[in-house]
């Protein structure tokens, strides 16, 4: 049975970054850290928050989101799961795109995805692949992750000393996964570590989750969410906010020196 979740009109907060990550993420758009600001008061249609969270299980669904660069509407986004071939393959898709006289911001034309296992043990990335659509140029990368040599290796339009195998150690992630990983695990208060293994690159993410629950506004819906923010990303800071029973980030927020770059709000979302 289909759930759709329609969330009219822009989101008004202060908010977040993927590790897309960051995002959407961080993964995606960058790496990041720390901050940002309260969100307005809760209404009556406030979906809550318990103090221990409740996550659904894995399951297909397809989110909507408006894409802001620098504080200005740019485009949207649609972060996509996806079943896969037998019992336990997934496909998670993220697809950026520029609204017209934004076709030239790079950031804003990306497809990006990950082939991967879901195991007990975690979320087991098999291929990753990449994207990019400027206004005079285009590029594309292409990963492979080999558990059999334990070793990941990417191909295409990469810097060459991305090219070279990444020795693969157990709970190693995409960008795009880690972000699943952060709607899966955020709990009040939770610190949590992450090894990103993308493009080439491999680095540690750790993220705190906050104590408390965050009001955050979405058109005609409000959410009780946790603020997860990366905190040792230097000046990228990524923030993602997560919300009770919904299997997609809320907001993702990327901020690099202070200031707002990538901004992605969710405006809908729909479970298969």
């Amino acid at each position: 049975m289909n759930a759709l979740l329609p969330l009219r009109g822009p989101v008004s907060i202060r908010w977040l970054a993927l590790p897309l990550c960051g995002w959407l993420v961080a993964a995606t758009l960058g790496q990041g850290d720390a901050a940002t600001s309260a969100a307005p008061s809760a209404a009556p249609n406030t979906v809550a928050v318990a103090a221990e969270r409740s996550v659904p299980p894995l399951a297909p669904f397809t989110a909507t989101y408006e894409a802001y660069r620098q504080g200005n509407r740019a485009g949207d986004a649609t972060l996509r799961l996806v079943r896969g071939e037998g019992e336990t393959r997934w496909r998670i898709d993220l697809d950026i795109r520029g609204d017209r006289g934004f076709a030239g911001v790079l950031g804003l034309n990306l497809q990006q995805s990950t082939v991967f296992e879901a195991r007990d043990a975690g979320f087991l990335p098999l291929s990753q692949s990449t994207v990019r659509k400027g206004l005079f140029l285009g590029k594309k990368t292409v990963g492979v992750y080999d558990w059999s040599k334990r070793s990941a290796q990417w191909r295409g339009d990469i810097k060459d000393r991305h090219k070279a195998p990444v020795a693969l150690q157990d709970g190693d992630m995409s960008g795009l996964l880690i972000n699943l990983a952060i709607v899966r695990d955020a709990q009040p208060d939770r610190v949590l570590h992450y090894r990103y293994v993308d493009g080439g690159r491999a680095r540690d993410h750790a993220y705190r989750v906050s104590a408390a629950p965050e009001p955050m506004s979405a058109g005609d819906l409000n959410f009780e969410t946790l603020r997860v923010a990366r905190t040792n990303g230097g000046n990228d800071e990524t923030l993602v906010w997560v919300a009770d029973g919904v299997p997609t980030p809320i907001r993702i927020l990327q901020r690099e020196d202070g200031q707002d770059a990538i901004d992605l709000r969710l405006i809908q979302y729909e479970g298969h």
